[in-house]
């Protein structure tokens, strides 16, 4: 570990960093992580024990309902204030890791927004991370360049770019390379301390400011503690408390049964909910992942459209438009098949009725993971949405339950689903060993939150031995067979001889571990990270 003493606070950085990015890592800089780090680490940890706790009363089958405590907070009449202008229209929005020529791209591709994630579609090595800072710094001062010399291509931004958001990695992600008086940091306070600290200035000097996605949120009370950290960063950089906006991802299954005491908890500062369609199916299958009456089909069959992900859906919609908050639909993980015309003509259909279902129910905006479906999801949304947002949709009829909200919707386990999630688990957890969080594989972005329900599906299946629809109980022998045969396909398709230049061994022993592994892990991304 290299050390440094600052205010009588020990930092250290792991031994394998070897560059120190003086530019961004300024004193300044690092006492300001400091000063977050002391203030708010300790009640994150003691976050992260709460979510333990009530991972407990699931196990026992005490499901998830709306708290008795904060009744009078749904029920009362109020609503959040001051979304910005740049934030009005958020109709399509494109999402991606932070590399350099992903954020010109994003950035220029026609999209409203986007949102630049440290979070899943980002493996968070120690140059992921910090260069992807300095990219987000180089592109608010307008100065960003990117050469492919592959390409011999340039690449620069456009006079009008989308409005940049930031999502940090979630409460439960260190960063394990630097140390504070002995304790891990928190990815979360580096990715948003680092942020607001270089752009700042930068923003409000162009009537914008620091705009960010929060991730993962599982409890009203972890809405409160970002709310407690963006005040003290404000308040420590002297803007006005008010000035950083947040819009929340309803990505797990507590949240959605405390919309409403999210959304109040982060009044000052929040200006919408997202759908996280996929984090959201994962956080599904792990709260209830030992109960055999809560088993979900193949990935393939829990679309939007089935019960419980439908009433999650029109429930956000229904809460934001009361609050006077925009309600932001879920990501197309689809992408351009540019040689085969039939399969991107489905493709792009399929994308068609996603958005305009999203519309049609009152989103106020959509995701897209590529700019070639930046066009078509626009198209959709000025059909049928021509002014900024939906904010007077307010789906005041929708009477949506509790057990609504975890529905089992009806469908079947396959051979073929057992198939795709080991295939598509270990590519995904190969590139992310390299350094790639997001994945163009059989013609899908994945990123982390897929690879969690292929794993996460694998673990529930293999613990209760399903039924597949062919009538055959998934045992170990069986898995143990059809999991030779994909690895079979992976090494004929990567060459023996090449294996070694890869991380699929790796990816392997660590997919299969996980998957037969007794004690369940909350986040495969937490095993993986010690290899990077």
């Amino acid at each position: 570990m290299e050390e440094a003493v600052m205010t009588n606070t020990k930092l250290q950085f792991a031994k394998e960093v070897k560059n120190y990015y003086p530019e961004l890592l300024t004193d300044g800089a690092l006492k300001f992580l400091i000063a977050l780090h002391q203030e708010f680490n300790k009640s994150r940890l003691q976050l992260l024990e709460e979510r333990t706790k009530r991972q407990v009363q699931f196990d026992m089958g005490v499901f998830p309902d709306f708290p008795k405590e904060t009744e009078q907070t749904r029920t009362a009449d109020w609503k959040v204030k001051n979304i910005p202008d740049d934030l009005q229209d958020r109709r399509v929005e494109i999402t991606g890791p932070v590399d350099r020529k992903m954020v010109i791209n994003a950035l220029n591709s026609g999209a409203n927004t986007f949102m630049a994630d440290f979070e899943d579609s980002n493996a968070p090595t120690w140059y992921n991370c910090m260069q992807g800072q300095q990219n987000l710094i180089d592109a608010n001062k307008r100065d960003i360049t990117y050469y492919d010399s592959k390409k011999g291509k340039d690449y620069k931004l456009n006079d009008e770019v989308a409005v940049l958001l930031v999502r940090p990695r979630g409460l439960h992600l260190n960063e394990r390379h630097l140390l504070i008086d002995g304790e891990e940091a928190s990815g979360s306070l580096v990715d948003f301390g680092l942020y607001v600290f270089h752009n700042t200035e930068t923003l409000r000097n162009r009537k914008s400011a620091p705009y960010f996605y929060l991730p993962k949120l599982e409890h009203y009370l972890e809405a409160r503690w970002w709310n407690d950290v963006m005040i003290f960063a404000e308040e420590y950089l002297r803007v006005p408390v008010g000035t950083f906006k947040a819009t929340v991802l309803i990505e797990t299954i507590t949240a959605s049964f405390q919309l409403d005491e999210i959304i109040y908890e982060l009044k000052n500062h929040i200006v919408g909910l997202n759908c996280g369609r996929w984090d959201y199916i994962f956080s599904y299958i792990k709260k209830f992942k030992n109960h055999p009456e809560y088993i979900l089909p193949d990935r393939d069959q829990v679309t939007m459209t089935v019960p419980f992900m439908d009433a999650y859906s029109k429930l956000v919609i229904q809460r934001c438009h009361k609050r006077g908050i925009h309600a932001i639909g879920g990501m197309a993980a689809q992408i351009p098949i540019n040689n085969n015309p039939i399969a991107n003509e489905r493709a792009l259909e399929k994308v068609r009725l996603d958005k305009e279902r999203e519309v049609k129910n009152g989103h106020d905006g959509t995701w897209v993971a590529h700019p070639g479906l930046v066009k078509i999801a626009k198209d959709v949304f000025d059909k049928y949405m021509p002014q900024a947002n939906q904010l007077d949709k307010l789906r005041e009829d929708d009477k949506i339950t509790a057990a609504d909200l975890i529905a089992v919707p009806e469908g079947t386990i396959t051979e073929k689903g057992v198939r795709k999630n080991i295939s598509v688990g270990i590519m995904y957890l190969e590139s992310w060993l390299r350094g790639n969080g997001c994945v163009a594989i059989n013609n899908l972005m994945e990123d982390a939150a897929t690879a969690e329900i292929s794993r996460t599906q694998l673990w529930q299946w293999l613990k209760f031995n399903v039924r597949l629809d062919d009538g055959r109980k998934l045992t170990e022998e069986l898995y143990q067979s059809i999991f030779d045969d994909e690895i079979s396909k992976i090494r004929h398709l990567v060459g023996e001889g090449n294996m070694h230049n890869t991380k699929f061994e790796e990816a392997i022993t660590l997919f299969d571990k996980l998957v037969r592994s007794n004690k369940f892990e909350e986040f495969l991304t937490i095993k993986a990270y010690q290899e990077i």
